[in-house]
């Protein structure tokens, strides 16, 4: 079979719409997975125990099984419950939550590096929780994990490729769908890779740029 370059072009207008629909829900998820990360971490920090284990039981759950069945559990579970989501908001609660885990862990490390000094001079000072958290821990914490966090990132834009399975039309199903109708497969997935590809570079040049700001202004 040759590689027939007008498949490519004819394709061109429904995989852009694909693409952009995987920017959207990646770029929601990141920004959740953010928060749920941030939230855990408080609550492993508040030394109450209650709090603390389900927490790490949480963490444990999301990092220990498959970001695919919790996919499946979110949206089809939920339905069983009576709580039906509109597949976009399905799959990015399933990736922001599974995100979230994993950026806690990402959290812990970075707090580590932080001297300790810091939280006790705060705490002398009578300093409330939440200004020790905004306006000390966490931005030192997300400068010094912004490496590993933008990994994450583009990791878990690859893996919006899985909500196809629930239905989401976005790069990856849009591509399915599209191979049904020509049976052209080689053309689209290159061409699905080639997205995927300029999306992840583009989202790790925005990351580095950010990274080399932040790091010039604490200078």
């Amino acid at each position: 079979m040759t590689f027939e370059p007008r498949y490519v072009v004819q394709a061109l207008p429904f995989l852009i719409r694909g693409a952009r629909l995987t920017l959207e829900v990646s770029l929601f998820a990141i920004a959740l997975g953010l928060v749920v990360g941030v939230l855990l971490t408080i609550i492993r920090q508040s030394r109450i125990k209650p709090l603390e284990a389900a927490a790490s039981i949480y963490i444990s759950l999301m990092r220990g099984t498959p970001l695919f069945i919790q996919i499946l559990i979110v949206y089809f579970g939920l339905s069983e419950i009576g709580v039906d989501l509109p597949r976009f908001l399905a799959g990015v609660i399933a990736l922001s939550l599974n995100s979230g885990a994993y950026i806690t862990e990402m959290i812990r490390g970075g707090l580590t590096a932080i001297p300790p000094g810091q939280r006790d001079a705060a705490k002398a000072l009578g300093m409330p929780n939440r200004y020790l958290w905004g306006h000390i821990l966490l931005p030192q914490v997300l400068f010094l994990i912004m490496p590993p966090l933008t990994i994450e990132f583009t990791g878990l834009l690859k893996a919006s490729a899985l909500l196809s399975v629930i239905g989401v039309v976005e790069l990856t199903r849009t591509s399915q769908e599209i191979i049904i109708g020509t049976f052209r497969p080689v053309e689209l997935w290159l061409t699905a890779a080639t997205f995927y590809f300029v999306m992840c570079f583009v989202l790790g040049a925005v990351a580095r740029r950010f990274e080399r700001v932040a790091a010039a202004y604490r200078a």
